[in-house]
């Protein structure tokens, strides 16, 4: 596993100092599992973001509503 050198202010090396509190190993696991939260976090926001862009455009678009409307009409129960 790479090593990562990076500065913390003081909440954050309280926060990371009770590792064992919060059920992790070790500080380097705590912070591992936290960059993994984060960046699914951050994955999601930009799936939501990028469906809301696709909603605005199919509600501008007309003629891709009918089609799918169509669609959904010949969709069997």
């Amino acid at each position: 596993m790479r090593q990562a050198k990076f500065s913390l202010e003081e909440p954050n090396i309280k926060f990371l100092s009770n590792y064992k509190r919060y059920g992790y190993k070790d500080k380097s696991s705590l912070v591992r599992h936290a960059l993994d939260i984060l960046r699914d976090e951050i994955e999601r926001q930009k799936l939501e973001a990028s469906a809301d862009l696709y909603s605005e455009l199919y509600e501008m678009d007309a003629e891709t509503k009918m089609l799918t409307d169509a669609a959904l009409n010949d969709w069997p129960e």
